[in-house]
C-alpha cells in the first residue's frame, strides 16, 4: 500500500466507514495521517481493580470476571433503561503484569462473601445468592469469585448488552472510574471479552490515548483503530520536504517522527514538539510561496516608471480642497518613490476609518495621469464604486481629468477606457473582464474588502518586447503590469500581515484628519430599542441625521429571518409610523437599481432624508458629515471589524458629538467579546488585534475566499516566533534558489506547488 491508497482499502474500513471518513476530509492514507488528535487522555496501565485511578479524568484499564449483571428499565415516560454489571478481580490474570495485586485481600477458595456479597447487595440481590428481586429484569450472578476487587459497570440505553454480557465472562474494561459509595464505578466503559488466558491480549501499558475529531457514525476509537493499522507502514513512506540541515539547525523532528509523536506519543511533551514542527511546516510553505511570488514579479514583470517633480507634486495638491496631514504627506512620499521605479509597486495602505486613505490613493492615480497614463480604482461593491466615482469627480471638478465608471451594470464608458480618453477609471471587479481594455494602465488601487486574486492580477499583465535593460538594470523578456496599491480601512494586525501579506510593502496612516471626532459607543439590549429611538428623535430635532443598520433586506420564509431579524423595509416602516413620524426615512440596500441608490444617497447628503435605514452597503465610502448617530440592530450578528467599519460613517462632522448604539443580544462568548471590544475602544488597530484573538487567524484570512488551505496547526499570534523563523528561512532559501530547482529543494517545490500553487500563482513558476 501507498500513502495515496484510499482508506476504503484499509482493513476494517468498509463502505460505510469510508463514507464517514470522507465527511472528515479523509480519503487517502495521507489524509489519515494529517487527521491528528485534538487532545489526549491519560490511560493508566492495566492493573487490579483496587488500583484503578478514581479521579474521573484518567482512563484506567482492568480485567476481571462478571459476577452479576442486570437490566434496569427506565422509570417514567420516555426514560430509557440501563445495563449494570459487576466485575471482580481475577488474581491469576495479573501474575505476569507489571502492576501486581499486592494489598488485595482475597476470600478463601470456594467461599461466598466478601466481594460477592457486596456486589449482590449493590445490585439489589440477596446476599446469599439466588435471583435478583423484582426491581430488575433478567438479573444473573456467577457461582463464585476468586478476586477481592469490585468494579461497578453501567451502560445507559444499552439494552443490547443483555445478549452480549453475562455472569461468568472474563472482560477487559477501560474507562474513567469514580467512586460511587464504597465501590469504583465506570459509566459507558469500553470492553472486550477474554476467551482464555492463552488467547488473552497482552496487558496494556500506561499511555496517552489520542482523541480524534469524529463525526456521526464514526467514533474517535474507530479512527484510532484505523490509524493503528496504517501507521507502522505509512510512516516509512513519509518523505520530509525540509532539508535535513534545516531540521538539525532548528532541533526539530523529521516529518515522519512528528506524525508518530502526534498519533502515538510516548509522553505529554512529544505532541508539543510535533505540533511545533507541523506548524513550522505550514508557515514555511506559505512564506516560501509568498517569497517566490514576490521574486517572480520582481524578476519577470515591469511597471512604467512615472515621472515626478516638485511641480507635479504641487499641481496634484492643488486639486485637493484641504492640506494633507503629515502622515498623508509621508505616505504620498513613499508612493511617489515606488511609482518612479520599474519594479512594480505592491504596497498596502492601511489606516483607521476616516484617516484619509482615499486622498492618498487619488494622489497615486493622478501621478499616472500627469504622465499621460491611466489609473484605475477597484471597489468591492457597485455602491462603493459609485461613491468613489462621485467623490473623485467632485474633487477633480474644473480639471481636464476625465473620470469614468465601469461596473456590471454601467459600461457606457468602455470606449473611452480603451482609447485612453478616460484618465481615471472607477469600477468593480468588472474592470478585470475581457471586455475591458486599457490603453495605458499604470496604477491600480484596490479598495477595501476586495483583494486581487493571483489570476486576476495576471490578467492585467501585458506582453513586452525583449528588454535589453531598464532603468533598474534588469534585462530579458518581461511582462508589463501596473503598480498596485491595496487599500484597507480595517487595520490588519502586524502578525497577520506578515503571514498572508508578506509580499506587500506597508504604509500606515495614523491619527484623524481635522474635523473628525471620536465616536461615543453604547451597547444596549433589544428591550431598550424604544428608548434608543425616542432619544434619536431628539437628535433629529437638532437638525442632525442618522443611520439605522439592519442585517436583512426583507424577511422571507418561515425561519429566523422572518420571525426575529429586523429588515430594511420593516424597520423603515416602523420608524415612519411609530418613532419618527414627520421625518423623512429612506431605505437603501444592494438590490436597488443604481439610479435609485444614487438618488436616495444624494437626498441623504443634501439633508432631505433624516434617517437612512440600510444594510451593510453603507459600511464604507459613504461620507455625510451631518450624520451623527448610528443604530446597529442585531449587532451581535456582525463581525468586529465590520462593526468598526460601520460606526466609521459617523463622527465626520466638525466637532459635533457622535454616537453609535449597538443593539445586541449576545448568546455566545465570542459575541459577548465582540460587544465588549467594540464598546471599549475606537482604535482600529486595537480592534484588529482583539478581532484576531477572538476569531483566530483562519477566519480573518478568509482561506476559502483566498483559495488557500486552512492552517491546522499554526496559530497567530501564538506562533509568532515560528512565523518570524519561517519568514527568515523562506527569504534565505528563495534568495539562493528563486524557483526551488536545487535537488535539496525538490520536495519543498513539489509540496508547495500542490498546496499553494494555484492560489499563489506558482503553477507557472520555472
Amino acid at each position: 500500500m501507498r500513502l495515496t491508497t484510499a482508506v476504503s482499502e484499509l482493513p476494517g474500513v468498509g463502505k460505510r466507514r469510508a463514507q464517514a471518513l470522507g465527511r472528515l476530509g479523509i480519503v487517502t492514507v495521507t489524509d489519515l495521517l494529517r487527521h491528528t488528535p485534538m487532545r489526549y487522555e491519560k490511560e493508566a496501565a492495566e492493573g487490579a481493580i483496587g488500583q484503578l485511578p478514581t479521579d474521573g479524568k484518567t482512563v484506567g484499564t482492568a480485567r476481571g470476571e462478571v459476577v452479576a449483571c442486570r437490566w434496569v428499565p427506565g422509570q417514567g415516560y420516555g426514560r430509557k433503561g440501563r445495563f449494570e454489571a459487576t466485575l471482580s478481580d481475577l488474581a491469576e490474570d495479573f501474575s505476569g503484569l507489571e502492576t501486581p495485586t499486592a494489598g488485595l485481600v482475597l476470600p478463601p477458595s470456594g467461599t461466598r462473601g466478601g466481594a460477592e456479597a457486596s456486589v449482590a447487595s449493590s445490585l439489589g440481590a440477596p446476599a446469599g445468592g439466588g435471583s435478583a428481586g423484582s426491581t430488575s429484569e433478567g438479573s444473573t450472578s456467577a457461582g463464585s469469585t476468586s478476586g477481592g476487587g469490585t468494579l461497578r459497570l453501567t451502560w445507559f440505553n444499552a439494552g443490547y448488552l443483555r445478549e452480549r454480557i453475562h455472569a461468568g465472562m472474563r472482560l477487559r474494561v477501560s474507562g474513567k472510574a469514580k467512586m460511587f459509595g464504597p465501590y469504583p464505578q465506570m459509566v459507558g466503559a469500553k470492553w472486550e471479552v477474554l476467551e482464555d488466558e492463552a488467547a488473552s491480549p497482552t496487558a496494556k501499558a500506561d499511555r496517552l490515548r489520542p482523541v480524534y475529531p469524529a463525526t456521526e457514525g464514526l467514533a474517535s476509537t474507530v479512527i484510532e483503530r484505523v490509524v493503528e493499522e496504517a501507521l507502522p507502514w505509512a510512516l516509512t513512506q513519509v518523505v520530509d520536504p525540509l532539508p535535513e540541515e534545516l531540521l538539525t539547525h532548528h532541533a526539530m523532528p523529521s516529518l515522519g517522527e512528528a506524525l508518530r509523536m502526534m498519533h502515538r506519543p510516548a509522553d505529554r511533551e512529544e505532541p508539543k514538539a510535533a505540533r511545533r514542527r507541523l506548524a513550522f511546516n505550514e508557515l514555511l510553505l506559505l512564506q516560501l510561496g509568498i517569497a517566490m511570488r514576490r521574486a517572480e514579479v520582481e524578476q519577470k514583470c515591469a511597471a512604467p516608471a512615472l515621472h515626478y517633480s516638485e511641480a507635479i507634486d504641487a499641481h496634484i495638491r492643488e486639486r485637493f480642497p484641504f492640506a494633507l496631514t503629515d502622515t498623508q504627506s509621508a505616505a504620498v512620499a513613499q508612493l511617489a518613490e515606488d511609482l518612479t521605479r520599474e519594479r512594480p509597486m505592491n504596497r498596502m495602505l492601511q489606516g483607521d476609518v476616516g484617516s484619509g486613505k482615499t486622498v492618498v490613493a487619488l494622489y497615486a492615480l493622478l501621478m499616472a495621469v500627469a504622465d499621460r497614463k491611466q489609473g484605475a480604482l477597484m471597489a468591492p461593491t457597485e455602491l462603493l464604486a459609485e461613491q468613489h466615482y462621485l467623490s473623485i469627480t467632485a474633487l477633480l471638478a474644473g480639471s481636464n481629468v476625465r473620470v469614468a465608471l465601469v461596473t456590471g451594470n454601467q459600461r457606457e464608458d468602455l470606449g473611452a477606457v480603451a482609447s485612453g480618453e478616460a484618465d481615471v477609471v472607477v469600477g468593480t471587479h468588472a474592470l478585470l473582464s475581457a471586455s475591458v481594455t486599457f490603453r495605458d494602465l499604470a496604477v491600480v488601487v484596490i479598495d477595501e474588502q476586495h483583494r486581487f486574486g493571483v489570476m486576476q492580477r495576471a490578467s492585467l499583465r501585458q506582453p513586452m518586447a525583449e528588454d535589453p535593460g531598464g532603468t533598474d538594470g534588469r534585462s530579458g523578456r518581461r511582462e508589463r503590469m501596473p503598480h498596485t496599491l491595496v487599500m484597507t480601512a480595517t487595520p490588519i494586525p502586524r502578525t497577520l500581515s506578515l503571514t498572508l501579506l508578506g509580499d506587500l510593502d506597508n504604509t500606515t496612516l495614523t491619527g484623524l484628519p481635522p474635523g473628525r471626532t471620536p465616536v461615543q459607543n453604547r451597547v444596549v439590549g433589544p428591550g431598550q430599542s424604544d428608548e434608543v429611538y425616542t432619544y434619536l428623535r431628539t437628535r433629529l430635532e437638532r437638525g442632525e441625521q442618522a443611520y439605522v443598520v439592519v442585517p436583512a433586506i426583507e424577511a422571507r420564509g418561515g425561519g429566523e429571518s422572518a420571525q426575529t431579524l429586523k429588515s430594511v423595509r420593516a424597520q423603515a416602516e416602523l420608524l415612519r409610523e411609530k418613532f419618527l413620524a414627520g421625518y423623512e426615512v429612506a431605505a437603501v440596500h444592494g438590490k436597488l437599481k443604481r439610479e435609485t441608490r444614487q438618488r436616495v444617497m444624494e437626498r441623504f447628503r443634501r439633508g432631505e432624508v433624516a434617517v437612512l435605514v440600510a444594510t451593510t452597503v453603507i459600511e464604507v465610502g459613504v461620507d455625510v458629515p451631518n450624520a451623527t448617530v448610528m443604530v446597529i440592530e442585531h449587532a451581535e450578528r456582525f463581525g468586529l471589524a465590520q462593526l468598526h467599519q460601520l460606526r466609521g460613517r459617523v463622527g465626520r462632522g466638525g466637532g459635533r458629538r457622535s454616537l453609535c448604539v449597538f443593539v445586541a443580544e449576545p448568546t455566545t462568548e465570542d459575541a459577548e467579546a465582540r460587544m465588549d471590544a467594540v464598546a471599549s475602544t475606537n482604535d482600529g488597530f486595537k480592534i484588529a488585534e482583539l478581532d484576531l484573538q477572538i476569531r483566530g487567524m483562519g477566519e480573518i484570512l478568509g482561506t476559502r475566499q483566498s483559495g488557500l488551505p486552512a492552517m491546522k496547526h499554526a496559530t497567530i499570534p501564538g506562533d509568532l516566533d515560528l512565523l518570524q523563523l519561517a519568514k527568515r528561512d523562506a527569504a534565505a532559501i528563495v534568495a539562493g534558489d528563486p524557483e526551488l530547482t536545487a535537488p535539496e529543494h525538490a520536495g519543498l517545490r513539489r509540496v508547495l506547488t500542490r498546496l499553494y500553487g494555484e492560489a499563489l500563482g506558482l503553477v507557472d513558476v520555472g
